[in-house]
């Protein structure tokens, strides 16, 4: 089977979304709790698998907190790690080597970049855009509109 079979297979096995670009790139939808879903590029090259995710936009406030807390969170990580692009995206990437490309090891990477992009979602909107949580909280309650998918962050509000 070839490496690009083994990686649709996989996809296909776990019942994940995806679309095939080329023969050897494929965007995966991963599913999530705390964010809706984590996009996930994976693309083959001569030498590795290649994996990007983009995590999240540019925190709007305390930024040095929010990249200290990426760079310890690094150390934790299997096969992908955190990074920024050039106008501070968040992004989880990593590379496997392509004789290491298998369905365990596809299961553990990808498991990782749900867990981390899903997983660490509130605490990265809580680090770098508390104002504006404060801010949509409180126009939302002065229209009257629905604050259910801001309940994870009620703390921010309350807090004293």
């Amino acid at each position: 089977m070839s490496l690009p079979d083994v990686i649709a297979a996989a996809l296909d096995e776990r019942e994940l979304g995806y679309q095939r670009r080329d023969e050897n790139s494929f965007f995966v939808t991963l599913p999530g709790t705390k964010k809706l879903q984590t996009n996930c590029w994976l693309v083959l090259t001569p030498h590795a698998l290649l994996v990007e995710a983009f995590v999240c936009r540019r925190p709007d406030e305390n930024f040095e907190g929010v990249y200290r807390w990426l760079l310890r969170r690094n150390t934790r990580l299997y096969g992908v790690h955190y990074c920024v692009d050039d106008v501070g995206d968040i992004h989880l990437v990593g590379r496997v080597a392509r004789h290491a490309v298998t369905d365990d090891e596809l299961d553990r990477v990808l498991g990782q970049v749900l867990e981390a992009g899903d997983g660490d979602f509130n605490t990265l909107i809580e680090l770098g855009f508390a104002t504006s949580i404060r801010r949509e909280w409180a126009w939302r309650e002065s229209r009257g509109e629905s604050l259910a998918n801001l309940r994870a962050f009620q703390h921010l509000v309350t807090e004293t």
